[in-house]
């Protein structure tokens, strides 16, 4: 028999679901320093060969969550959320106790495979959220869920250069003892969030990222919505990986300024989504808050690729951190478009689509970056601009969505 949220658990359980997000992003983040030097420390410091593991390693966790996140996001929905989450967070410990004992590349690389495979019950923690929210305050929820996951992505550089100061294995360790404790802790914590009434069984044939997919065909709101959220993560992903050679190659911006820069807009987005999301959402609703989000993003974005100087380039991202607004309230307005009973499956498209985009931006983008600045180096912002363009093509679909489909969504 399967357990009910009691009254007044939410909070708690919210916590809970906060923290293992939190702990995924953690332990993707805390390996970016640390991945490279370990995997040249074990290939006897070949630079060149590390360099290709690397990208391997990266590679080899994306995958995985791709194709992971649609059967755990189906599991979550026939056997129940808390099983699913709680077993990802004592998969992100194993996956650490794995790297921290790697006597070679070729076990880094099955950890990370774990890793992403866990990281893909993350549709099972968005469930869990739809489940326990009433779906006017569901944006302020994501909005504080995704708080958690960036906070990890933020946090987690900085773990692993502090510790691997001491020792390189020992960031692992440290992950490793957070993700164990966190499990117990939601074993005695996370009560279940489904109702006992019947289940959706396990389709195999819906079990996988294309098969997921059909639920965006087969629900009209969704045939929109879905693509939408799409091109916001290549946007963001086309963004965020050629900053850094970005801001390098037409500002000279050192190491230093560029991780200042970082940090504090990595705190904006923190605050934007955890504290004004939820709040605007629930003034102007769901929709009007992804296309005012979408609105800025364009605007920031557009400005990013095309500002002179670093100044204007700070200035510019004013509007695209305020921008990330759209990201909880979309999330949330896609979430009405199901029943509960498909709302896991619901959330492993989600996470197909983030890992896809994860998968194709960096290799698309890093390509165009490329070309442009070998034609013209007067050109090196137009990898933002298609970002930017990206947002808003996004922004046309939401417009297109009609809003009626959205107040008649399946409860």
């Amino acid at each position: 028999m399967t357990r009910s949220p009691r009254p007044g658990a939410a909070p708690a359980a919210l916590a809970f679901i906060a923290v293992s997000v939190f702990l995924d992003a953690l332990a993707q983040s805390i390996s970016f320093p640390i991945l490279p030097r370990l995997a040249q420390h074990l290939l006897g410091s070949d630079f060149s060969a590390a360099a290709r593991w690397t990208g391997w390693l990266e590679v080899g966790w994306a995958i995985p969550q791709f194709l992971a996140a649609p059967l755990l996001g189906m599991l979550s929905d026939r056997i129940g959320r808390r099983p699913v989450i709680i077993a990802s967070v004592f998969g992100v410990g194993v996956e650490l106790i794995l790297n921290a004992l790697a006597p070679s590349v070729g076990w880094l690389l099955a950890g990370r495979m774990l890793c992403g495979f866990t990281c893909g019950a993350q549709a099972a923690a968005f469930a869990y959220v739809a489940d326990v929210t009433p779906p006017e305050q569901r944006t302020g929820a994501y909005g504080w869920i995704n708080g958690a996951l960036w906070s990890g992505v933020v946090i987690g550089p900085g773990i692993g250069g502090l510790l691997a100061g001491i020792d390189l294995r020992a960031p692992f360790w440290v992950a490793a003892a957070v993700a164990l404790a966190a499990g117990v802790y939601g074993l005695l914590v996370l009560p279940e969030s489904l109702s006992q009434g019947p289940r959706p069984p396990l389709r195999w044939t819906q079990a996988n990222p294309w098969g997921a997919l059909r639920l965006a065909v087969t629900t009209p709101a969704l045939a929109l919505l879905a693509p939408a959220l799409l091109l916001v993560w290549l946007a963001f992903q086309g963004k965020d990986n050629m900053v850094v050679l970005y801001t390098a190659y037409r500002y000279g911006w050192p190491p230093l300024a560029f991780g200042i820069f970082c940090t504090a807009f990595a705190a904006v987005g923190v605050a934007v989504q955890a504290g004004v999301a939820g709040r605007l959402a629930l003034r102007i609703c769901d929709r009007r808050t992804v296309l005012a989000g979408l609105g800025l993003q364009v605007l920031g974005m557009a400005g990013m690729g095309l500002a002179p100087t670093g100044a204007l380039f700070w200035l510019a991202n004013l509007p695209a951190g305020l921008g990330v607004v759209s990201q909880p309230a979309l999330q949330s307005l896609m979430s009405r478009t199901v029943s509960p009973a498909e709302q896991g499956r619901l959330q492993g498209v989600v996470s197909a689509i983030a890992s896809l985009a994860s998968i194709a931006a960096p290799v698309a983008f890093a390509q165009l970056f490329a070309w442009t600045i070998a034609r013209n180096q007067a050109w090196s912002g137009v990898t933002i601009l298609v970002a930017a363009a990206l947002s808003l093509a996004a922004l046309t679909l939401v417009a297109l969505t009609p809003e009626r489909q959205n107040s008649q969504a399946r409860r």
